[in-house]
C-alpha cells in the first residue's frame, strides 16, 4: 500500500509540474505535440486538445510533455527559420517563462495543500503564535541505536502516560517526560498513540546518549491541530511554504557544498526505496502528515529541478541565459550531449542512494 500510495504522490507532482510547461507554452502559441500519463511505451491515444495528444502510458506514474523545438535538432540548416509555433522560435524570456513554470507549479501546488492542511486542521508546534487545539508530547527525532529506536518509536508518535513499577506519569510537557526518564536505568512502560491505534512499549533507559544520565534517545515537542479560516489558512500557508523553501533550499545547497568538497554524507540522502518507508510512516500518523510530506516532496522537487544541472529544468534555463549573453545558439550537438551526460548522472546518483536506503532498511 505504501508503494501504491508513493506513485501516486510522484505522479500528482510530476504532471502538475509537466501542466506548469505545457499551460504556459499553449499561452505564447508554442506547440506542445504530446502530454503522456505515464512513461513509455505508449498504451492509448485518449484524446486530442487544441493540437495536442493526451496520451496513456504503459509506466503507471508520472508524465511528460512534449514541447516542439525544445530540444535542438542536430540536422537542422542553421540558415533556417524555425517555425512560428516552435519554442526554438520564441524570445528567451518566453523560454525562459516555458522552463520556469513546472518549478513555480510544484511550488503553488505545495502552498495550496498547506493551505488545505489550515482549512482542515494541520498539526503546529507551540510557539508559532497560532490558535492551537489538541495538544500533544510528540516523539520528533528517534536517534538511530537507541533504545527507542530498538524498541520501535517513531517519529510522530504521541506520548500518552509512562509508568514503572507503580509510579505513574501522565504526561504534560517534555521536560517532564525528560525528568522522569533520567531517574532510573529501570524499564519504564511508554503508551504510545499512533494514528488511532494505542500501543505500550517497554523501554530501558541507557547511558552514553546524555551526558551524565540515563536517556532513551528521543526529541519530544508539543504540538496541536490549527485550524484556520480560508483567508487566514491562505496566509499562513504562504508563509510555511516560503520558509521551508528556504530551509530546503539551505540544506540542499550545504550538501552540494560538501560533496564538492568531498565531505558528503550520503546516509543524509533519502531515495525512492527511503522516501516508500517514509510514506508508510506518514500514513500511519495520518492524512495531515501525509499532505504535509506531501507538500515538503514538492518543494523539494522544484529546487531539485531549478539547478543549474544539464537534464533539469535548471540546466536548459542557463543554456538559455548563455544564448541571452552570447547572442548565438548552443551548438545542438554540443547541448544533446551534455544533456545525455547529464541524465546518465543523475541515474548514476540514484542508483547510489538506493542501495544506500536498501542498506539502512537491511
Amino acid at each position: 500500500m505504501s508503494l501504491i500510495i508513493f506513485l501516486i504522490i510522484l505522479s500528482a507532482l510530476i504532471i502538475v509540474h509537466e501542466l506548469g510547461h505545457f499551460g504556459v507554452a499553449k499561452k505564447f502559441g508554442i506547440r506542445v505535440d504530446e502530454f503522456g500519463l505515464g512513461y513509455p511505451p505508449k498504451a492509448k491515444k485518449l484524446f486530442s486538445w487544441k493540437g495536442t495528444d493526451f496520451t496513456l502510458n504503459w509506466l503507471p506514474f508520472g508524465g511528460f510533455v512534449k514541447i516542439f523545438g525544445e530540444n535542438p535538432e542536430v540536422n537542422l540548416n542553421l540558415e533556417t527559420r524555425f517555425p512560428s509555433d516552435s519554442f526554438q522560435s520564441k524570445n528567451r524570456g518566453i523560454q525562459g517563462a516555458v522552463l520556469v513554470a513546472g518549478v513555480v507549479c510544484n511550488f503553488l501546488f505545495a502552498w495550496l495543500l498547506i493551505s488545505l492542511g489550515f482549512m482542515t486542521g494541520l498539526p503546529a508546534p507551540a510557539g508559532l503564535d497560532l490558535p492551537l487545539t489538541d495538544t500533544r508530547t510528540v516523539v520528533t527525532i528517534v536517534i538511530p541505536g537507541s533504545p527507542a529506536y530498538a524498541a520501535g518509536i517513531k517519529s510522530g508518535d504521541t506520548l500518552l502516560s509512562l509508568s514503572r513499577k507503580e509510579e505513574i506519569v501522565q504526561v504534560e510537557s517534555p521536560e517532564v517526560i525528560s525528568e522522569f526518564i533520567s531517574r532510573s536505568s529501570e524499564p519504564i512502560d511508554f503508551e504510545i498513540k499512533r494514528g488511532e491505534d494505542i500501543s505500550t512499549y517497554t523501554i530501558t533507559p541507557g547511558a552514553g546518549i546524555l551526558a551524565n544520565r540515563p536517556a532513551i534517545g528521543i526529541s519530544m515537542e508539543v504540538l496541536g491541530t490549527v485550524k484556520l479560516p480560508v483567508h487566514k489558512a491562505l496566509w499562513q500557508g504562504w508563509r510555511i511554504t516560503v520558509d521551508l523553501t528556504v530551509v530546503t533550499a539551505k540544506a540542499i545547497g550545504n550538501l552540494l557544498k560538501e560533496a564538492v568538497m568531498g565531505k558528503a554524507d550520503l546516509t543524509a540522502v533519502t531515495g525512492p526505496v527511503g522516501i516508500v518507508s517514509m510514506v508508510g510512516d506518514m500514513r500511519e500518523l495520518g492524512l495531515s502528515y501525509l499532505v504535509m510530506f506531501t507538500a515538503l516532496l514538492s518543494i523539494n522537487l522544484a529546487i531539485i529541478n531549478l539547478m543549474p544541472f544539464p537534464a533539469l529544468d535548471g540546466g536548459r534555463l542557463l543554456f538559455v541565459i548563455i544564448e541571452t549573453i552570447t547572442r548565438r545558439p548552443i551548438p545542438a550537438r554540443f547541448f544533446n550531449a551534455l544533456n545525455a551526460l547529464g541524465f546518465g548522472l543523475l541515474i548514476f546518483l540514484m542508483v547510489l542512494i538506493t542501495i544506500q536506503d536498501v542498506r539502512n532498511i537491511l
